[in-house]
């Protein structure tokens, strides 16, 4: 490259500091890099937006391939990038989102800690439907479009705040996402080990080497149990340590005093797992035949007639192909009795939930490791409260649905924590 043409290339290119006030304000670090709340520099009463900075120096394979799908994808339900800085001194990737003020996870946290206070506040019917409705609304487009996102959890769905958007769902962290309609080899040999532990299909901790977008419909199960519960259902005590080995014995341990053992009748291919060996050695049939999802929701005053837990029987089907489909859950019975889900999932009602606080460099240091500790403290001893006071304490649609949401799902269509992204 011409050194004079490169030189004045630089002087040119807009540097995002000029751009953007964002000095002391992050909200969000993780592996993947920092996130911070930024407004415009010549627009200081403007919208505020999410700076992502890339971990690392230069465009890891994560980040080039998450802005190669989200330049590409365009749905109201999946989160829009708006801009892609690069900083040519320090070699640094930032990306440009809207500001979200919410995600799942925040949410779920709030009201697991009123349960926890004897001073029970439950997602609202309305919003745990319209949430829902919204999620799958996005992964269907999604899959639609050949893509599995390979790491739904409640951390990376988030929800914006006020504003003309305003209960809207965003589906974010496309750093896992994959084209999976012609893959040159099998996705597991890509990436052995995919989707957040709590919520990853028992397909993927047997080692399915081939796996399909029923993973995503199965961390969407979870989700939305966790949405009706404001418990993950899989929590399994032991960490998220990433191996390249996906069975784990704790949290398969987890899924079947769930959901019971599964019958080779119900799901045939259990044979071909490549650890269906380990799994027979390691497990006996009889310490689950008392296990089944609706005794684990009737726990939770879910019952097994309502409507919200056939859905969700529907989504945690043991065999991946007998799983729901996103199509097929957005034309489920749930949505169609009320109340009927809405575009924006706070409608009726004030929004409850703090905003993003701004982390400081001690608190943003620390290892993802040690975060997941804490959250992983934090559920025990909120299970644990939870279940001393459980004993103190024994309610034309498609048309309406087509206004609330736009169609965006087109077959094939193709358009050219503290955690944000």
């Amino acid at each position: 490259m011409d050194f004079e043409f490169k030189l004045k290339s630089n002087e040119q290119r807009e540097k995002v500091e000029d751009k953007f006030d964002f000095e002391g304000c992050k909200v969000g670090r993780g592996t993947y890099g920092h996130v911070y709340k930024a407004k415009q520099k010549d627009s200081p009463n403007g919208k505020y937006f999410a700076l992502k900075q890339i971990e690392g120096t230069g465009i890891s394979m994560s980040a080039c391939r998450e802005i190669a799908l989200l330049r590409e994808l365009k749905h109201t339900n999946v989160i829009a990038l708006q801009r892609v800085f690069l900083s040519h001194a320090d070699r640094k990737v930032w990306l440009l989102f809207d500001f979200a003020e919410h995600d799942l996870w925040h949410i779920i946290k709030y009201h697991r800690a009123s349960k926890a206070q004897k001073k029970a506040v439950p997602v609202p019917k309305g919003m745990v439907k319209s949430l829902l409705y919204q999620i799958l609304d996005g992964i269907h487009y999604l899959h639609s479009n050949w893509v599995l996102h390979r790491d739904l959890k409640p951390a990376n769905i988030l929800v914006m705040g006020e504003g003309p958007e305003k209960g809207r769902v965003k589906i974010a962290d496309m750093g896992f996402a994959r084209l999976f309609n012609a893959p040159l080899k099998p996705l597991a040999d890509l990436d052995p080990v995919v989707v957040t532990f709590w919520y990853r299909a028992p397909e993927l901790l047997l080692g399915a080497r081939h796996y399909t977008k029923a993973i995503d419909i199965w961390a969407i199960g979870c989700i939305f149990a966790e949405l009706l519960t404001c418990e993950p259902i899989f929590h399994c005590r032991q960490e998220d340590i990433k191996t390249s080995n996906p069975y784990h014995h704790e949290q398969l341990d987890r899924i079947f005093n769930v959901m019971g053992f599964p019958q080779e009748k119900d799901w045939e291919d259990i044979r071909k797992m490549p650890e269906h060996g380990t799994l027979i050695k390691d497990f006996r049939k009889a310490n689950y035949v008392s296990a089944s999802l609706w005794k684990y929701m009737e726990k939770h005053k879910v019952k097994q007639d309502s409507r919200a837990f056939q859905l969700l029987s529907k989504l945690l089907v043991m065999d991946p192909n007998k799983r729901i489909t996103s199509d097929q859950t957005l034309q489920d019975p749930y949505f169609k009795e009320d109340p009927l889900p809405t575009a924006d999932a706070f409608a009726g009602m004030t929004i409850p939930y703090p905003k993003r606080e701004f982390l400081n460099d001690d608190d943003s240091d620390k290892s993802s490791a040690a975060k997941q500790k804490q959250q992983s403290f934090a559920y025990q001893q909120q299970n644990q409260q939870t279940q001393s006071s459980s004993g103190q304490q024994s309610a034309h649609v498609g048309r309406f649905l087509q206004q609330q949401f736009p169609s965006n799902n087109t077959q094939g269509q193709s358009t050219p924590t503290n955690r944000q992204f």
